[in-house]
């Protein structure tokens, strides 16, 4: 008689699937609250405006109405400011979510996020290159954010063609240890250039933009993450099975037809591109890719289908209202996004795997 032997394992057939059911209404729930979120988040800041006056501005700058001469200071910073900033928080926080999930799968390895393959470092040295030399002064504004791009690729290419093992093959141990040590050498770049830079704001500057910030959010900033991110995530999602087969480890993959340095090629150059878009626009915003995922596989499960339709909004709301807390605490100043998801998430998230330690490994 043959026998039939089912995977058991995270996603896959023949597993109980915890939170199955759940992963459609929340994030219809999550898109609304996102929604509500990022009106508020707009009408907020240092100068308050009603929120019905906030919808008023953006319908005017959408449909061409007009404003009373009065009203062109609160709607510059609606429209001008608040909005591209929020918009481009959401994004950011989405894509970084749904990058960490790839990223875990990639690697096999629940402690990765997206920057863990060395992609924040090589950005970093590219954005230290611009403050300290002053590079790419024809982009004007975006030469910090086109440094950093370029550095994140280059670092992700140089990453990789150092973790190639014989054959081509990129094992993930090996992609983890050479991203880690990587980034340790770029670290010390950045160092050397901002050390060996005479103008004593640079590193106050570099070291911000590390942290994380989205102060130099701009209409023309938007456009290329949210196209990245839609795309990842629309792609990510549709590799979700393969991705929940991935992490059954390469020897199962291979034997379920999913080809395992394959698609490790394709999710690393996908998470490499759409990381370092992020992180030329917004800077090194850690926890999020982290710890985002695991949040949601507590409520959903492991299966990536579910993960990767609830991870993005969760994501993106969280941003957005960091952003806000980051921008309001000490206004005028400014606090590091990096400083407010790690004060804020450190302690939910511990608090979370306390209550529910089986998930890491503890016992029920």
């Amino acid at each position: 008689m043959a026998t039939t032997v089912r995977p058991q394992a995270a996603g896959a057939p023949g597993r109980e699937r915890p939170g199955r059911g759940r992963a459609v209404p929340l994030a219809a729930a999550l898109t609304g609250v996102l929604a509500v979120s990022v009106l508020l988040a707009i009408s907020l800041g240092a100068a308050t405006v009603p929120p019905g006056e906030t919808v008023r501005y953006i319908w005017a700058a959408l449909t061409g109405g007009s404003i009373s001469a009065d009203e062109v200071t609160s709607y510059t910073i609606i429209w001008q400011v608040r909005t591209p900033r929020v918009l481009l928080a959401a994004v950011v926080g989405a894509g970084l979510a749904a990058v960490g999930a790839a990223v875990q799968s990639l690697v096999r390895n629940p402690l990765a996020d997206p920057f863990i393959l060395g992609v924040s470092s090589g950005a970093s040295v590219g954005a230290a290159a611009v403050v300290v030399f002053g590079l790419f002064t024809a982009f004007g504004v975006y030469a910090l954010s086109f440094a950093a791009f370029l550095g994140a690729l280059a670092a992700s290419a140089l990453v990789y063609a150092a973790a190639r093992g014989p054959g081509g093959t990129v094992a993930p141990l090996r992609l983890v240890l050479t991203g880690v040590a990587m980034a340790f050498g770029f670290q010390a770049l950045m160092s050397v250039l901002v050390f060996a830079s005479a103008d004593g704001e640079a590193a106050r500057t570099v070291l911000f933009w590390l942290m994380g910030s989205l102060g130099s959010a701009t209409w023309g900033s938007l456009p290329v993450a949210a196209a990245a991110v839609l795309l990842a995530v629309v792609l990510l999602h549709r590799s979700a099975r393969s991705l929940d087969v991935l992490a059954l480890g390469d020897e199962t993959a291979a034997s379920m037809g999913v080809a395992p340095s394959r698609m490790r090629r394709r999710l690393f150059l996908l998470t490499a591109v759409v990381t370092g878009a992020l992180v030329a626009v917004s800077g090194a915003i850690g926890f999020v890719g982290l710890v985002m995922p695991h949040l949601v596989r507590m409520l959903v499960g492991a299966g990536h289908a579910r993960v990767l339709l609830v991870a993005p909004p969760a994501g993106a709301l969280l941003l957005v209202w960091v952003d806000l807390v980051a921008r309001t605490l000490v206004a005028p100043q400014e606090l590091p996004l990096g400083v407010i998801t790690a004060l804020i998430g450190v302690p939910v998230f511990v608090g979370l795997m306390r209550r529910r330690g089986h998930v890491f490994g503890g016992s029920r």
